[in-house]
C-alpha cells in the first residue's frame, strides 16, 4: 500500500483485475470461504495442471535437445520415422501432433541436414515416403537417450509403483477425448 494508506494506482489496477476473475456463485455452488464465488481455480484445474505440466516438458526438451540441434518437432518426426519407415508428411504431421505446414517445413530442415531422405517424385499418389540416412539414425539414438532423461527426471515425481496407472490414466483421458472418425 502506498503512504498514508492509499492504494497505488498499480493497486488499484490489480483489484479490478482480480475482481474480474471473481463471478457470483451460483445459487446451487456448494463452496463457502474466500474462493466461494471464484471462476477457474487454477489449483484446483486439472487441464491448467495438465498444461504447465506440457509446457514444463516442452521447455525441459528443447533444452535437452538444443545440442544436437533439433526441436522436439524434429525429434518426433525422427522418431516417427524410426518405427515406421515410409511414412508421408501428412501421417508424420498428425504423429507430431503438428500441422501439415509445419511438418513440411520439419521435413524440409532435416532433408537439408542430411538426416532423412524424400524421393523428388512420389511413387504411387502424391505422397513422398520419408525415410531416416545413417546419420539422421545416429542423431535419433543421441536423442532418444537426452529425451528419456527428461523423462526420468520428469516421472520422479511419480511413485514407482504408481508410474504405470499413471501413464494408463493419462492414456485414457487422451483416448476419450480423441475424436472418432
Amino acid at each position: 500500500m502506498a503512504k498514508h494508506g492509499k492504494k497505488s494506482k498499480s493497486e488499484t489496477i490489480g483489484k479490478a483485475a482480480s475482481d474480474k476473475v471473481v463471478a457470483s456463485a451460483s445459487s446451487t455452488s456448494k463452496k463457502t470461504g474466500p474462493d466461494a464465488g471464484r471462476v477457474g481455480v487454477l489449483d484446483e484445474a486439472l487441464t491448467y495442471a495438465l498444461r504447465h505440466a506440457a509446457a514444463s516438458l516442452r521447455n525441459a526438451m528443447a533444452e535437452a535437445l538444443r545440442p544436437l540441434d533439433l526441436t522436439a518437432a524434429q525429434h518426433s518426426c525422427l522418431e516417427l520415422l524410426g518405427r515406421s519407415p515410409g511414412l508421408s508428411s501428412s501421417d508424420l504431421a498428425r504423429g507430431a501432433f503438428v500441422s501439415r505446414q509445419s511438418m513440411n517445413l520439419v521435413l524440409r530442415g532435416l532433408q537439408d541436414r542430411g538426416l532423412v531422405t524424400r524421393p523428388e517424385v512420389a511413387p504411387l499418389g502424391r505422397a513422398l515416403p520419408t525415410k531416416l540416412t545413417a546419420e539422421g539414425r545416429e542423431r535419433l539414438n543421441a536423442a532418444n537417450s537426452l529425451a528419456r532423461s527428461v523423462e526420468k527426471r520428469m516421472l520422479a515425481a511419480v511413485p514407482e509403483k504408481r508410474r504405470a496407472r499413471f501413464r494408463a490414466d493419462l492414456a485414457a483421458c487422451a483416448a476419450v477425448l480423441a475424436p472418432t472418425d
